[in-house]
């Protein structure tokens, strides 16, 4: 363990109550001690849910660990069901309780509850929240699911199963909408979506679908791949992020399916995706080439940077990802952009890269939304973990057509209103448009505006040279998603150079050598 500030994952308890929470008529029996029932706060503050999760902790404190928490874990798992009388419980332990090695399985076991225990070892020590998520939706589907496949009818149309969304998913409920609505159109039935809206009842009919269609990897990959080996039931490869994603993913559901992918993809309204049209569009064109780095977990960072590069022609120069159990796909794809992936969850390291990176465009998490602020970068988050208002109350997915579109609004608008910030600077000296006139179509009785404040930059290393007063006024002129790099560029010259002072005559040297 490592002890931080930050963390991109939590334990993997965590990852088994959004599974638990995602689901219902499932309960949790969570040995845990006293505070940490602090995991609630992430689904009733961040997501926004109504409920509290379904989970019952034994919070146990200090004076009972000189007493018997076994019973202590026994009483409140028979208190849980005779409450709330669930189709299925699942018992584990925190990674606190886990030291006192109580077997909550065996413990739960002894009581011969009349509905199926799922037992849940899970070493906070050596994994972390998503493989947690996807262990434990993987207990529930060997324990519940059906050996065989049932037949499909003749006559009746392809099923599928959708696996991997979650409660507390970085847009997994909007996503689910949108993918539904491309399976109706195409002529595939939704047998059984899990864990999220399914229940255990549900589960023990996974097993009457032709495919299963996987839309996270990171929570349903193991499972998708026990009922392959299972049932003999294929699995979808694609994630359907991005208009050319989309299309492959239509097309290999498709084959899936027994259709004809070209007649699949008619029956498909294509309309609706309108970030194709403007990506290629003359009001676009000034974004090509713009530098992006990458960082999340392993399936939205991967698809983020085919999007940004194949859709919106930017230059990927950083992609990275928390998620080690997924380096090799990680690394593969950093290798077609030409660039090393970053696979790490040390945010300090991730920091150091994005300096290094000099990027124009950060599309991270939560914790690069801190990163490019303190940077003076412009961010959009693109993955958990999250804070509450990448919980929107509206309709933003960020896979099929529409998520594109969600996609193209929320990437580009940080580059816009820099280029709007860009200019207001550089009128700021203008005689009706300077920072001390009022707003022109106000009329000159209007208040006087706020200044336009100079976005930060980076802090300058130790052994940098001082820049002298009227050198900071020339590089405040430089336009913000430039400007790091200018002053980076800048302190590098002159520490090549043995100058202790940059004047403006340095900053201008430089600009001339590193133009050549």
């Amino acid at each position: 363990m490592q002890l931080t500030l930050w963390t991109y994952e939590g334990p993997p308890h965590v990852g088994a109550m959004r599974v638990a929470t995602g689901m219902h008529g499932l309960h949790y029996v969570l040995h845990a001690p006293q505070g940490d029932t602090y995991a609630d706060l992430l689904f009733t503050m961040i997501e926004r849910r109504s409920q509290r999760p379904p989970v019952t902790y034994t919070t146990f404190q200090a004076r009972d660990l000189g007493g018997d928490t076994a019973q202590l874990f026994k009483s409140a798992v028979q208190s849980a069901y005779d409450r709330f009388r669930p189709q299925a419980m699942l018992v584990g332990a925190s990674c606190t309780a886990e030291l006192i090695q109580d077997d909550p399985g065996g413990l739960a076991e002894a009581l011969a509850l009349p509905i199926p225990v799922v037992p849940l070892e899970l070493p906070a020590y050596q994994k972390k929240e998503n493989w947690g998520a996807a262990e434990t939706f993987y207990q529930l589907v060997r324990r519940l699911a059906p050996r065989t496949r049932t037949p499909r009818v003749a006559g009746a149309p392809p099923r599928c199963n959708i696996l991997g969304p979650t409660a507390l998913g970085f847009r997994h409920r909007d996503d689910l909408r949108e993918i539904r609505g491309l399976l109706d159109q195409m002529g595939v039935a939704v047998n059984v979506v899990a864990p999220l809206g399914a229940s255990p009842q549900d589960l023990t009919r996974l097993g009457e679908a032709d495919f299963n269609v996987l839309l996270y990897p990171e929570t349903a990959h193991t499972a998708a791949a026990w009922l392959q080996r299972t049932l003999d039931q294929p699995h979808t490869r694609t994630v359907p992020i991005g208009v050319q994603a989309t299309r492959a993913f239509i097309a290999e559901v498709a084959t899936l399916a027994g259709l004809d992918p070209q007649e699949a993809a008619a029956r498909v309204d294509v309309e609706q995706s309108r970030s194709g049209w403007y990506a290629a569009s003359v009001d676009s064109n000034y974004l090509t080439g713009k530098r992006v780095f990458v960082f999340g977990d392993a399936t939205h960072a991967i698809a983020a940077a085919r999007v940004a590069s194949r859709e919106f022609g930017f230059q990927v120069v950083g992609l990275g990802s928390y998620s080690r159990e997924f380096a090799r796909e990680l690394r593969a794809e950093a290798a077609l952009h030409g660039i090393e992936a970053l696979v790490c969850d040390d945010y300090l390291e991730v920091e150091a890269a994005i300096a290094a990176a000099t990027p124009e465009l950060v599309l991270g998490t939560q914790m690069e939304r801190h990163i490019a602020k303190r940077l003076g970068l412009p961010c959009a988050v693109i993955s958990a973990p999250m804070h509450v208002q990448d919980f929107p109350a509206r309709h933003a997915p960020q896979m099929g057509f529409e998520g594109a579109n969600v996609l193209f609004d929320t990437w580009v608008q940080p580059l816009m209103m820099g280029l709007e910030e860009h200019l207001l600077a550089m009128f700021k000296g203008d005689f009706e448009f300077n920072e001390d006139a009022a707003p022109s179509h106000l009329g000159h009785a209007a208040s006087r505006p706020e200044p336009v404040r100079a976005a930060p930059t980076a802090a300058a290393p130790a052994d940098a040279a001082q820049w002298a007063p009227e050198a900071q006024r020339e590089l405040d002129k430089v336009p913000f998603f430039v400007r790091g790099k200018a002053r980076r560029n800048t302190e590098r010259f002159a520490l090549d150079r043995g100058l202790s002072r940059i004047t403006i005559e340095t900053l201008y040297d430089a600009k001339a050598h590193f133009s050549r």
